[in-house]
């Protein structure tokens, strides 16, 4: 063990003398500058000790490079770190604005919607709750008696009838969507045909289709495609002239005694935030 000591104590000698000589050199290659002529120990001596500076400067140059390579990929990459944050935030921003421009959307057809409809008693409302496992039943909205709200009136959104309320409470009221597989009474709707109207009664709702079943219609009458389908006024419950959708498709029933029509919905049941409630004029 004292023989390791001593020759490791020899090594750190050896480098520790050759650091002072060189040291030294260095020192007298300095002193050695001037205009008179040198004698060949003292070009020797300043030769060396230049090219002892060139040897210890250039290692001390090549890690300075290093050290400042890696603050330049550091200030390189906490600009990239800032430039993604602000990335970030400005998708929120867009993300938060596109919402907004589609909710804008939405008012306007609202507030169209109560010019075309002037005669009626109308609140706008917002849909505040939705079940998912009676998506296509119901909704809850955020305006009630105090508001006006009574059972039974018409629930419209801009692009068609969606249903009636069902329940009122002072703050809320509860909306049976037309779309319902358990409607009480069926819907009464008709169809212009040339100067006439023909009649039928709304069946069934198929939400994968997002389209009506309209049954009773006579076989002897030609509807064409894309004829609108709207609500009669019979009932008491809703006002006449309410869009329901597009004649999408005609066929005959079991008997070949009437047609059923495959009527394509106006309104898109997966995406309703506001709604317009109103009655008859009294």
């Amino acid at each position: 063990m004292y023989k390791k000591k001593k020759q490791f104590d020899s090594r750190y000698l050896l480098i520790l003398i050759i650091v002072c000589v060189s040291l030294s050199l260095v020192i007298l290659a300095i002193c050695l500058k001037g205009d008179r002529k040198l004698n060949p120990v003292e070009r020797g001596i300043k030769d060396l000790g230049t090219m002892t500076i060139k040897l210890v400067s250039s290692p001390i140059r090549f890690v300075k490079s290093k050290i400042d390579r890696n603050n330049e990929k550091e200030k390189i990459y906490k600009k990239y770190k800032s430039l993604l944050k602000e990335k970030e935030e400005y998708e929120k921003v867009k993300a938060s604005n596109e919402n907004l421009e589609e909710t804008v959307k939405k008012l306007k057809k609202s507030l169209e919607l109560n010019t075309v409809l002037s005669d009626q008693f109308m609140v706008n409302a917002t849909v505040i709750y939705r079940k998912l496992n009676y998506w296509y039943d119901e909704i809850t909205i955020d305006k009630g008696s105090k508001s006006g709200i009574e059972k039974d009136m018409a629930v419209v959104v801009p692009d068609g009838l969606i249903g009636r309320v069902s329940t009122v409470s002072k703050y809320t009221s509860t909306i049976k969507l037309i779309s319902n597989d358990n409607m009480d009474n069926k819907l009464s709707v008709k169809i212009k045909v040339e100067d006439n109207y023909v009649y039928g009664l709304i069946s069934k709702y198929d939400s994968k289709t997002n389209t009506y079943t309209v049954e009773g219609i006579s076989e002897n009458v030609n509807i064409p495609d894309e004829a609108s389908v709207v609500t009669t006024g019979m009932g008491n419950i809703f006002p006449s002239g309410l869009l329901i959708g597009k004649v999408k498709g005609i066929k005959t029933d079991n008997f070949d005694l009437s047609k059923v029509l495959e009527v394509q919905s106006s309104v898109n049941f997966d995406d309703i935030d506001y709604v317009t409630i109103l009655k008859r004029k009294k």
